[in-house]
């Protein structure tokens, strides 16, 4: 989906890729919701001095910048929470035909993200605690997921690429005037919306079930709620994408 084979930019392709992304969501959060919040890793001040922001910030800005001299995001499907912190990639750059409008690389919304991920969700799904014995778990299990959201968040600049392909005609009048609104009203599909929610939360439950070698039923508590994990996609995960798809469409023109 990178680059150079538009034959496989199709909303099927599309489709399949985010529903597996899905999964990978569902894991990392059943990884992340072992731990409590750990309140002290997001704080603002944090010693030692030599530490700027808080100790999650710094780590999360290492994981970046070691992870950038290896070529993550040299990809479009990645999306870098800390951009002005990136190392140069020692991987070249793989001649390709790009797939995405240049106007791409400057559609990010993680800064949103990560304000909702620590502010609004951790509160939902995690009880508030310090455990500084697994401070560095915590945040590997934090980034980790908030990597697997940005990725299927700014996934809607491919949703909106292969819409905007197949109609252009209806979309280009809303871009030229910029429009936000009657882009918006395009591109959503209640119907399809209920579909995915009811889709994470199936999977919610199936992947947080304890597997037991007995022949018997028994109805247990599974490891994550799956309305929680419903209402994710619902507030945050499909608006942001479609904000995403919005940021890019207003600029597919330029």
């Amino acid at each position: 989906m990178a680059c150079g084979d538009d034959g496989k930019l199709s909303l099927d392709s599309i489709r399949d890729s985010l529903i597996r992304q899905e999964d990978t969501i569902i894991f990392n959060l059943i990884e992340r919701i072992k731990f409590p919040i750990n309140p002290t890793l997001y704080k603002q001040q944090l010693p030692p001095s030599n530490i700027s922001g808080s100790l999650f910030q710094y780590l999360f800005q290492e994981t970046e910048a070691l992870q950038s001299k290896v070529g993550r995001y040299l990809s479009p499907e990645e999306n870098p929470f800390f951009p002005d912190n990136l190392s140069d990639s020692i991987i070249p750059l793989t001649k390709c035909t790009p797939v995405l409008h240049p106007a791409a690389e400057s559609v990010n919304v993680n800064e949103k993200i990560l304000d909702i991920y620590i502010n609004q969700m951790l509160p939902l799904f995690c009880t508030e605690a310090d455990d500084d014995a697994n401070f560095a778990t915590t945040a590997a299990c934090d980034i980790q997921l908030l990597q697997a959201l940005s990725r299927r968040i700014h996934y809607g600049k491919f949703v909106a690429e292969v819409k905007f392909r197949d109609s252009t005609d209806e979309y280009k009048p809303f871009i030229l005037a910029q429009d936000r609104d009657a882009l918006m009203k395009l591109l959503t599909f209640e119907a399809v919306e209920e579909m995915v929610k009811k889709r994470v939360a199936k999977k919610a439950k199936v992947f947080g079930q304890e597997v037991t070698l007995n022949d018997s039923v028994e109805e247990v508590k599974g490891k994550i709620d799956p309305l929680l994990v419903s209402r994710l996609y619902d507030e945050w995960v499909m608006p942001l994408t479609k904000l995403v798809e919005v940021e890019y469409l207003l600029r597919r023109l330029d």
